[in-house]
């Protein structure tokens, strides 16, 4: 079971392909419950070694848009660009995240009154929790469209790699980023595109 898929026995194909001649260098196969970022590292990890191959960057669909790929890129010096990532809306009359804004110093979430959520404490699946202060918040006029809380607080949580994730989604909107999506779009996905024509995968 997979959310937004149908229920059954199905598998995913992961693929790399060199960008300058869109020749197959890695397939692997997992179950189709198996989230794409999961297997990804390794596979590049795998490739790097067994070729030496010097990769200058890498193109990624949306499914690839995490945390812990944008850390784990950043470790090996490698540039990413991935494709877009819709976040969940926030409820109808709800502000969503994007209307709060991430400072480093001090270190804390600013609302779109000015006042800051600050840090209080990190969970152990790896995200930092911050919140309001209720006296601050219970006479603020945006409070209905802020949080239904009856303590008058709305807490964000952030993850601890959510910056490397931030930095690579900037990748994106720059043009050497548009060039290198582009090019993931004319090798990789063709290639899918021919195993589902001409081979009958699905």
């Amino acid at each position: 079971m997979r959310n937004g898929k149908p229920t059954g026995f199905f598998y995913l194909n992961h693929r790399t392909e060199d960008g300058r001649h869109a020749i197959i260098t890695d397939t692997y196969t997992t179950p189709a419950n198996v989230h794409d970022s999961i297997a990804y590292l390794g596979r590049l990890d795998r490739q790097r070694q067994r070729f030496d191959f010097d990769v200058k960057a890498v193109g990624l669909d949306a499914g690839y848009a995490t945390a812990g790929i944008a850390k784990g890129l950043e470790d090996r010096n490698i540039p990413g660009v991935t494709g877009y990532h819709r976040p969940t809306p926030p409820k109808p009359g709800m502000l969503g995240p994007k209307d709060f804004v991430y400072h480093d110093n001090p270190e804390g979430y600013i609302c779109p009154q000015g006042q800051v959520r600050t840090y209080a404490t990190t969970y152990r699946d790896g995200y930092r929790h911050y919140k309001s202060a209720p006296a601050i918040c219970r006479s603020c006029p945006l409070l209905a469209s802020r949080t239904a809380n009856a303590k008058c607080t709305r807490s964000i949580n952030r993850y601890v790699w959510r910056g490397a994730r931030e930095r690579t989604d900037a990748n994106r909107l720059t043009a050497w980023g548009k060039a290198v999506y582009k090019r993931r779009k004319e090798t990789v996905e063709r290639s899918f595109a021919d195993a589902k024509q001409l081979l009958g995968h699905c």
